[in-house]
This record gives C-alpha cells, structure tokens and sequence, in this order.
C-alpha cells in the first residue's frame, strides 16, 4: 500500500504515518512546517519530506490513499490534484476507522478526561497482554507512537476528539470512528471557534450516543449532570452504563481506593481521575479483563505526561504541570491538588491559549475555577492573539472572568518572577496549559 500524508508534521498525522510504516506501507508526505518532535522522528524513519512546502509531483495515479490532515486548507495543490486524479482522499478519523471496522471499537469522548481515561484502558490491556489498535492524545510510556495498528488485533481503543475531521469534513471525529462501546467523561464547552452556542456543542454528544450500535453500549459520567441528563433522557438500544466517584481516602499524600473490602494504593490522584479510572474499567470488562484483574494492573498505572504530571517532588513541595484549559478541568485539577495536600498553600498558574480560552466572551465561563488555591496568576500572549488574528484582551477582561483576585501577565518574565516570589519550595505548585507559557522555564525546583 502506497499512502501520501498531506500535512504529516501534525502530532497524530506523524504518528499514523510511522504506524502504517510499521505494517510494511509505503509512506510519503508534505507540509509547511514541520517541529519537533515529528521532524526527528520522521528523519529517523526516512520518510521527512526533503523540503517544506506543497508539491502537486507528489500526487500520482501510484497511490493507495491520501490522509488528509485538519492543518490543510481546502485549496491546497496536493489536495486538489488528488481530487482531480479521483483518488481515494480520507481524513485521519476516516482511516482510522477503514483500519479498524472489522474491530471492536471503543471510543472515549468528553469534555475532559479523554486522554487519561483512554491511557488507562491501553494501560491495563497491555499489562495482560491482549492485542489492541489504538489512539491516544499523548505519549504514553511503554507506546513508541500515539498510534497503533496491527493485523491481529480484534480491539481498538480510540481517544474520540469532538473537534472537527479535515477542510472537508466539518463533523467532529469521534462522530467518524463509529464506536461500538462509547465513553463520556463529562460535558462542558469548549472549542467555542466551531460550536459557538453550548446547545450546538452538546448536540454532538447526542448525536454520539444516537449512533451507537443496537448490541453496543454507553458507558457515562452519573457524577456530571449534563452527562446523566443527556444518556437518560436518549431513547437508544444501547446498554446504558453509568460510573460515579468511588470510595476512597487519601494517606500521607497518597490515594487508595476503597473497592470490594480492598484498600488498594493508587499512583495517581483526583477525584476526577478515579472517575476515569471507572470508566476505564467498564471498557477493560467488555474486553474480558475482570474486576479483580483490572483492580491488579491498575495500581501500576502512574498517569500520562501533562496529566497532573509530577515534575518535582520533596516532602515539602510538589510542582504539577497538567494540560488543563476548560473551565471544568481547570476547577478538578485545582481541587485535585488542593485535597492531596489541603494544609499546604496552593499556588495556581494558567495560560490562556486555546481559541476558546482567549474568547473575551468565552472568558466568564472561568468563575471561580481555581477558588481553591490560595495564589493564583493567569498568562496570556498578545502575540498568540495576533497570530490567532483574535480581538486584543485587556487584563480586565481576565481579571473579571475568573472573579476571584487572579493577577493577570501578559510577559511570561514578570510572570516568572511573580512564581519565583510566591514560591519558596514549602507549597505546591500547579502549572496549567495546553501550551508552553510562551516558553518559560518551568524548572521552579532548581
């Protein structure tokens, strides 16, 4: 099979594109800009493009498929050419799904909590040894790539992002994996670019749930209420299987959970997380993987990177970076923290950098979010905004957003001596972001 990626520098496009290698294709590929890591390791494999750019050349009558990936615009050469030859175009979640449509299909959606919840399902399969396909929305340790494809799995578990297919495909891609089992962790607005109203983004969800198979089922936050609400009043055929927080207790800074007259010791922590624990682990039994089994592989699940990640730890001190940016994340990471350590001041920081976060109307949804913790500072880049080719924020625009004394940056320097004065390695630091805090170094402990 001959495939040509256009846009393969894209975080899951370059992983496809070294999965497909894998399985003995022959892999080509463009783009304009290409980072790390991609750039390494698509060198490493021999399949980087030998220039950055589109090319029409690399268009021919010779391939099997083109995956089009969400960077390219509608009018990209590559892309029209590939039209013009009629050849066979997919978007990454529509091959995705031609590679697994034999499979069993198991696809974790939600506001928040995808990532975790999907690395613990790949996480608990792996350490049993069952054969699986997957996807997932960050590296995991013990995964070579954030994708896998294999011939001889009969499983495949899929981080189901709600954000749109490709230039051509305007519908969200967990709609496009056709899950036979579907997981909602929760449902809060985001992506406010796409969906601007929340009723049009919670339509995706129920057009999710709609479209599950008669012999399929739901697994679903009982503990979110717009969750309960939407799988409760849907008229399906699917089974209907809700998960809530289990008992639990927290010792010396460790979480064990109370399950089936177990006090079992966790690596991980949040309530929240132990909710994705659950979901988890209704997926694990509908690949044969029982209670007690699960219950023994998942106490050596250590997280994933940029999930409540800890990156310095003493036994005064912890320093946490995490990927939250909507608001309902943004609050269970706050109190997550809090609750490990509730007698040890908090110090909060959040970068505003998704489209949604910077929306100066998207902005009130932030109200008390991080209430809990006793300092906190938001950054945003006037940058970032340029290049978003957004509206300008000003400070009191973020300020009265989140209401609750939040000092506001825009220079990641001053922002940098702000966390340097407030820290003193005798508190908990929380670093929160999707994106880098316009690149400053985030070594507190040194």
């Amino acid at each position: 099979m001959k495939v040509h990626f256009i846009s393969i520098g894209g975080a899951v496009m370059h992983n496809l594109a070294l999965a497909l290698l894998a399985k003995g294709y022959t892999i080509t590929g463009s783009d304009d800009e290409i980072y790390e890591p991609a750039k390494s390791r698509l060198e490493l494999k021999d399949i980087l493009p030998k220039s950055l750019g589109w090319n029409e050349n690399n268009i021919h009558e010779g391939l099997d498929a083109v995956i089009l990936g969400m960077h390219a615009k509608k009018d990209n050469p590559e892309l029209l050419k590939a039209i013009t030859l009629g050849l066979k175009i997919y978007s990454f979640p529509e091959y995705m799904y031609e590679q697994t449509k034999e499979k069993l299909r198991i696809i974790v959606g939600g506001s928040h909590g995808k990532t975790t919840t999907t690395a613990m399902i790949l996480h608990v399969l792996n350490y049993f040894k069952i054969d699986f396909d997957y996807l997932v929305g960050s590296k995991l340790d013990g995964f070579d790539t954030m994708v896998g494809l294999s011939n001889q799995s009969k499983i495949a578990v899929f981080e189901g992002d709600e954000y749109l297919t490709s230039a051509l495909d305007l519908r969200p891609k967990f709609h496009v994996y056709k899950a036979d089992i579907g997981i909602i962790t929760g449902i809060s607005w985001d992506h406010i670019n796409v969906f601007p109203t929340y009723e049009i983004y919670l339509e995706q969800f129920k057009i999710f749930v709609e479209a599950l198979p008669k012999n399929g089922s739901i697994i679903y936050s009982a503990d979110d209420n717009e969750v309960k609400k939407l799988i409760e009043n849907s008229i399906i055929d699917s089974i209907k299987l809700p998960y809530s927080t289990p008992d639990f207790e927290i010792n010396n800074g460790v979480v064990h959970l109370k399950i089936k007259d177990l006090i079992i010791p966790l690596q991980f922590f949040g309530k929240h997380n132990l909710q994705n624990m659950m979901a988890a682990k209704y997926a694990c039994e509908a690949c044969g993987v029982d209670e007690l089994q699960f219950l023994e592989a998942i106490q050596t699940f250590k997280g994933t990177s940029n999930r409540l990640e800890k990156i310095f730890e003493n036994e005064n001190s912890l320093i946490i970076r995490d990927f939250a940016h909507a608001p309902s994340k943004l609050k269970a990471t706050v109190n997550a923290v809090k609750e490990l350590n509730p007698e040890r001041k908090l110090i909060a920081i959040y970068e505003l950098h998704t489209y949604s976060s910077l929306n100066k109307s998207f902005l009130p949804q932030y109200i008390n979010s991080m209430k809990n913790a006793d300092v906190k500072a938001v950054l945003y880049s006037k940058h970032t905004l340029e290049m978003k080719k957004m509206p300008m924020l000003e400070n009191k625009d973020v300020e009265e957003g989140f209401g609750e004394n939040v000092k506001v940056f825009t220079n990641k320097n001053e922002l940098e001596v702000f966390i340097k004065n407030n820290y003193t390695k005798n508190e908990n630091l929380l670093l929160m972001s999707s994106g880098t805090f316009d690149g400053m170094d985030l070594n507190f402990n040194k």
